[in-house]
């Protein structure tokens, strides 16, 4: 089917809608759908303007095989100014795909090395001719064929300039001619140690978790001095009661607002919890003491985020989601397991046409093949 932009925005502007109704506003969305960037520039542009209308903070999902003149002309408008103030990617980057210029057919996740810097050099070009700031995720499919290549790509990838290094280990969704290994020997724990093995730390997860542990796994912290540091340490009861004590305050505060809408914000939060200002010296310097003050001071430090997304596969999703919409409880364990999980689903998709919205497996594994036909249909090759 080809890719149309006026089709895409139209599309956006209906769903977005309905997350703001839904969902409120300040919230993360993806720009998805194959490959972004087969949207022109100023259709992209277009698309990520409407999420932005809508108050979603937009990523664009890609994998990252486009040039600096498309970068360009996506950030700046007609007259060369600067059309968004701050961009997010996610670049997708394995071994397991084919067809990428230069590196048609990768034997090993180190061939892509040079494709991953490159895609973070254009967003650095872009920032220093241009003011755009950025933020960049990076994505890995993880099979048996490359699990143990998983500690080098994190361990290169981390020094790169990405703020996120998000892996999935792979499902069995889609096209079957692509299941060529036994995904199932790969689990989200084994990932993590050898995402653990990378960094050279363990990557406390157990204290802030969104969605099914069996779904997903995130560790926050801070690179510095090209050392990894977690933001809290899940073993120190101080840490375990200043999020606890964070968490109650802000709730579900929004800190990226505009700088006098930031401070009122800030204001209230102190006078309805005046305990907050020693509370967050406290973990400052607990920090601070992990971390090395050196390192913070003069170690370039900054953001650095570790996460794990295990999709479940079609063959469980199917009936698991057919039996949730007739109210049923599954007998069967596994698809008992993948109704608990859709359950808790945070990864959701909108469907304003049936007012609802959809966890993504379910997207994946039972919508997208009818959704695909139509779209085929409605959008044919000329």
């Amino acid at each position: 089917m080809r890719t149309d932009g006026e089709h895409t925005v139209v599309e956006l502007e209906q769903q977005m809608g309905y997350l703001r109704r839904v969902r409120g506003t300040g919230q993360h969305a993806q720009l998805i759908g194959g490959e972004v960037t087969l949207l022109g520039p100023d259709a992209h542009a277009a698309a990520l303007g409407v999420m932005q209308r809508h108050g979603r903070k937009p990523m664009s999902m890609t994998h990252g095989d486009f040039d600096y003149d498309y970068l360009k002309r996506l950030a700046l408008d007609g007259e060369g100014q600067r059309g968004f103030e701050f961009l997010r990617f996610a670049g997708h980057f394995d071994s397991l795909m084919l067809g990428r210029r230069g590196t048609p057919r990768p034997r090993r996740e180190s061939e892509l090395h040079a494709h991953r810097r490159r895609f973070v050099e254009l967003f650095e070009q872009l920032r220093r001719e241009h003011g755009v700031r950025f933020d960049l995720a990076h994505n890995m499919t993880v099979t048996p064929r490359n699990l143990d290549q998983v500690a080098e790509v994190t361990r290169e990838a981390m020094r790169m300039g990405f703020g996120m290094l998000s892996f999935q280990p792979a499902a069995y969704v889609g096209n079957p001619a692509r299941w060529r290994e036994e995904f199932s020997d790969v689990s989200i724990d084994a990932v993590w140690r050898e995402i653990e093995c990378g960094v050279g730390a363990r990557l406390p997860w157990r204290h802030l978790q969104t969605g099914d542990v069996r779904c997903n796994r995130t560790a926050y912290g801070i690179l510095a001095a090209g050392r990894w540091t977690p933001l809290l340490d899940d073993e120190d009861p101080k840490d375990l009661a200043a999020r606890d004590l964070f968490l109650d305050a802000v709730g579900g505060t929004d800190f990226d607002r505009p700088p006098g809408l930031l401070a009122l914000a800030l204001a209230r939060l102190l006078i309805r919890h005046p305990t907050l200002p020693g509370r967050a010296v406290g973990w400052a310097a607990r920090l601070a003491r992990r971390a090395g003050p050196l390192a913070l001071l003069r170690g370039h430090p900054r953001g650095m985020t570790f996460v794990v997304h295990a999709f479940m596969d079609a063959a469980v999703v199917r009936p698991a989601w057919e039996a949730m919409q007739r109210g049923e409880v599954a007998e069967d364990p596994d698809v008992r397991a993948a109704q608990e999980r859709l359950s808790a689903c945070s990864y959701a998709m909108a469907h304003p046409e049936d007012d609802r919205l959809v966890p993504a497996c379910v997207q994946h594994s039972v919508l997208d093949p009818e959704e695909n036909i139509r779209l085929a249909q409605q959008l044919p090759m000329a």
